[in-house]
């Protein structure tokens, strides 16, 4: 990518050692594993405020104990001799969004010390460490443990503990830590003798000099009438280890090596999201989620740990901690070499969805696995293989496998694409029709002069963007049952590459795709030799870049506006804007499915860069995307026409695409203007004027009034739901959406009645005949100030004034208050939920129906009916259909999905 500028980049103080270094999650963040840290950043601002994981060292897990002339036999010649002081941090996975505590997603990182560990998104308003939740690590040695490590027989006789070394095992065993070794050597070289004894920081046994050196070190400093006490405490606290490390039992050195093995994770990958049909899940035990995501961790032994891990079955912006609900499906012996490589990807209908898994070895061989969720979820036998071997794609040979990457594009044919990177540098890149189970090699290359360190697939499976320590990123377009090597784009649109980055790099360890396909980001890292030693080489050891792909020229779309394009705009290729053109139409079209969480920060990013330059191409491609959303259509006309021209009922209209619409309004056309402000300029009565001859304000006039069409529609369908559901008896019933603020929804109707369908009308009425069923505190209709317990009246679904209360000076104090989104009720002052994108505050979470309505419903009863199964409760604006978040301080790391 040498002809490509980058237009945003963020520098990294550590550097990443091993492949696949940067993953991009569903809700837009950008995880970077970095030595022995894992930097966590925002795209939107990468280089402001960050999350941080900090790897501690662990303990090696007490396998077993071993002679101490095996001590440099070759099974345990690289245990004995490592010099690793640190951990590293191998490898990175996002968990799908839903999986954290505030709906989010969580992060899982493999170190080089085996540890596989669980991290959540901090709780605290004043942390940028993120929490560890799980330690997988742990799960899987208790498990191995108990099973003996899947070895036949007993273990031999337990050691006595008479005569124990430093070690804490005989003279003739020793438990090998290297930790411990360390240790010792490290005493050594300072003069400790044989007999010198740290115990609780004090170094005893030293000579005078040294002793009185040591004790002015901050962990020496003590007391000497304390030191006697503290020596026999830690005498006991040191008794008590070795017995503990005496009592393990004694194994080989080659079982000692199998052990380690069977700990030592090398990669892991999450699957997709999934959901199982209530009556499969109804089976299960212990009232879990029937939503869960599996998790594949590969090690040295050639064996894939299969983990299940339940989605929260509520969310919350005040819980700290996510359940618990992790198991061990099975250990699947997937290779007899290292596994090096996991990717998943789900495939099948949702009646039938099934799993699949690619993964790779450092033998060379590649296979898929398949197993269906059903199975999955009912899965509990640790010691039966999930998954069958689907087919083995690439035989044992001599260049290992460095990444995997699998994708089920939404055509047909091909469904199942599969990538192989390999240490080599080679590239091959295979089809499949799944249902015949018929594998083909749609191209093998040699991509690189070295090891292939990424894989990125970007537009539904056209194209495959690859990294190499060689330095060079490179695309792949898939044309004709082939691929092929394409140029990548070099638009430098909204170009604003820092210029106190430094260009001097060695090698690129990552890529990633943006949500929306528009943008592909790569770590890579710096050569030191080459920086100022002052002051760059200390802060700055490799680089996240940005680049732009929207210009990537495809054939998923008819380039329909070429004529248009090569008149209007000759300062920039006419075909690179035709396809900027037509792949942003496509990323739009993308979102409109609804299991894909909203996150269009790279289309509103580019067209706020195209807005700057060319403002013309941008009202061009709205006025396109407009056309075919309300019209069915591509029609040639400007945007003021297309504005003009959109019918005012929007009943046929889907709630994701009225949620497409305000996000593009609020952050791409009007920008700033809050939700209260928006009836007022909707409302207002100013002077009409020719279309052709129209005013800047005269445009965003119509934008306006547009956007509060679209709120409307959306707030009326919540109300009517709200008010259908209260009316369905099924309030309180366990497991149905619970509809708050009826009384406040009840005024809302009676203060828009002139403008609100009739059937909300005869829901209001029905409502009005169960007044009694408002008798209750949560159904009350007067409302009190939460500062001063004066009155609230309402007159808006945004905001509230109270009435006050009249002081010694005779002044009025009233208090401006928040509304929530979803019930309309006073909010609460507790944490609420927050849309970056309204600004909207919400206490109460709006039903997950509200969301799929692909029209207004002709009647809501039967609609509720149709739903009565239990609805999980996602936090999602229900006006811009973005994850709402917790509002954190600016120097805090947030997400902005716009």
């Amino acid at each position: 990518m040498a002809s490509a500028s980058r237009f945003q980049a963020a520098s990294l103080a550590t550097s990443p050692l091993y492949p696949n270094a940067i993953a991009w999650s569903d809700e837009n963040l950008i995880a970077v594993a970095c030595g022995s840290l894992v930097t966590i950043l925002n795209p939107a601002l990468p280089s402001g405020p960050r999350g941080l994981i900090t790897i501690p060292t662990c303990e090696l897990y007490p396998i077993g104990l071993v002679k101490r002339e095996d001590f440099l036999t070759g099974c345990l010649l690289p245990t004995a001799l490592s010099k690793d002081f640190r951990p590293i941090v191998r490898s990175v996975s996002w968990s799908p969004v839903g999986m954290a505590p505030n709906s989010g997603c969580l992060l899982i990182v493999c170190t080089t010390e085996g540890r596989v560990k669980l991290y959540q998104p901090p709780i605290n308003d004043f942390s940028a460490e993120w929490i560890e939740v799980v330690d997988i690590s742990d799960s899987l040695y208790d498990y191995l443990a108990n099973t003996n490590f899947g070895e036949s027989g007993t273990p031999d006789s337990e050691f006595a503990d008479e005569q124990t070394t430093q070690l804490g095992c005989t003279d003739d065993h020793a438990n090998i830590f290297p930790n411990s070794i360390k240790r010792r050597r490290a005493n050594a070289s300072n003069g400790i003798t044989k007999e010198s004894k740290t115990l609780g920081g004090e170094i005893i046994g030293l000579k005078d000099g040294e002793k009185s050196r040591a004790r002015s070190s901050p962990q020496t400093d003590m007391r000497e009438e304390q030191l006697p006490k503290v020596i026999e405490i830690n005498r006991d606290k040191r008794k008590k280890i070795t017995l503990e490390k005496c009592s393990l039992p004694q194994i080989t050195a080659n079982q000692y090596a199998s052990r380690r093995k069977l700990l030592s994770s090398l990669v892991v990958a999450w699957s997709p999201m999934l959901c199982l049909p209530s009556k499969i899940c109804s089976v299960h035990q212990n009232g879990s989620s029937h939503r869960f995501s599996v998790l594949a961790a590969g090690g040295k032994s050639g064996k894939i740990s299969i983990w299940r891990i339940y989605a929260p079955q509520q969310y919350s912006i005040e819980r700290s901690s996510v359940s618990r609900g992790v198991m061990l499906v099975g250990l699947l012996q997937a290779h007899n070499s290292w596994v090096t490589a996991i990717s998943l990807a789900l495939h099948g209908s949702d009646s039938n969805p099934q799993l699949l898994l690619a993964s790779g070895s450092s033998d060379g061989s590649v296979k898929i696995w398949l197993r269906s969720c059903e199975e999955l979820l009912e899965s509990s036998e640790s010691n039966n293989a999930p998954f069958f071997l689907l087919k083995e794609v690439i035989s044992a040979n001599a260049v290992p496998i460095s990444v995997i990457s699998i994708v089920i594009p939404v055509r047909e044919m091909p469904n199942m694409l599969l990538a192989v990177g390999k240490l080599s540098g080679s590239l091959e890149v295979w089809t499949s029709d799944l249902s015949s189970c018929k594998f083909d090699k749609a191209g093998s290359h040699d991509a690189h002069d070295r090891a292939v360190t990424g894989l990125a697939w970007a537009f539904d499976g056209y194209c495959l963007y690859s990294c190499s320590q060689d330095n060079y990123v490179r695309c792949w377009q898939f044309h004709e049952s082939s691929f092929c090597e394409v140029t990548i784009t070099s638009s430098t649109l909204g170009l604003r590459s820092s210029t106190d980055l430094p260009d001097v790099f060695l090698s690129c360890l990552g890529v990633a795709v943006s949500p929306g396909n528009l943008v592909v980001a790569m770590v890579r890292n710096l050569d030191v030799d080459q920086l100022d030693h002052m002051y760059e080489a200390r802060v700055q050891k490799a680089v996240v870049e940005f680049f732009w792909i929207g210009g990537q020229q495809l054939d998923m779309l008819p380039n329909i506006s070429i004529d248009f394009v090569t008149e209007s705009f000759l300062d920039y290729p006419a075909s690179e804007l035709v396809c900027w053109e037509s792949n942003i139409l496509w990323s739009l079209k993308k979102f409109e499915n609804l299991e894909k969480l909203l996150v269009i920060w790279d289309i509103i990013a580019s067209l706020l860069a195209f807005k700057k330059s060319v403002p013309e191409f941008v009202d061009h491609v709205l006025a396109s995307w407009l056309s075919v959303t309300y019209f069915g259509s591509h029609m040639n006309l400007s945007i003021n026409e297309v504005l003009t021209r959109i019918p005012d009922d929007f009943s046929k209209i889907t709630s994701r695409r009225l949620q497409i619409l305000n996000v593009i309004c609020r952050c791409l056309v009007i920008p700033g203007f809050k939700a209260d402000e928006i009836d007022i300029k909707a409302n207002f009565k100013g002077p009409t004027s020719d279309m052709d001859k129209a005013t800047e304000i005269d445009q965003q006039t119509l934008w306006i009034k547009l956007l509060h069409r679209s709120e409307k529609e959306l707030q009326e369908r919540l109300v009517a739901f709200s008010l259908s559901a209260f009316l369905a008896k099924t309030v309180s019933q366990t497991g149905y959406w619970h509809p708050f603020g009826v009384p406040q929804m009840e005024q809302w109707v009676e203060l828009n009645h002139d403008h609100v369908r009739g059937q909300l009308k005869v829901l209001l009425s029905e409502v009005q005949k169960n007044k009694r069923r408002l008798s209750s505190n949560e159904y009350r209709v007067e409302e009190q100030c939460g500062y001063c317990s004066a009155s609230v009246r309402f007159n808006s679904p945004e905001i509230a004034f109270c009435q006050g209360l009249e002081g010694n000076n005779r002044d009025v104090q009233k208090h401006k208050l928040v509304r929530c989104a979803v019930s309309m009720r006073v909010c609460p002052a507790t944490p609420l939920w927050f849309c970056k994108c309204c600004n909207r505050r919400a206490s109460t979470l709006a039903p997950q129906t509200l969301f799929t309505m692909s029209e207004y419903p002709l009647d809501y009863k039967s609609l509720i009916e149709s739903h009565a199964a239990v609805e999980l409760l996602r936090p999602l604006c229900p006006f811009c259909g973005i994850l709402l978040q917790r509002l954190q301080p600016d120097f805090l790391l947030s997400v902005s999905p716009v």
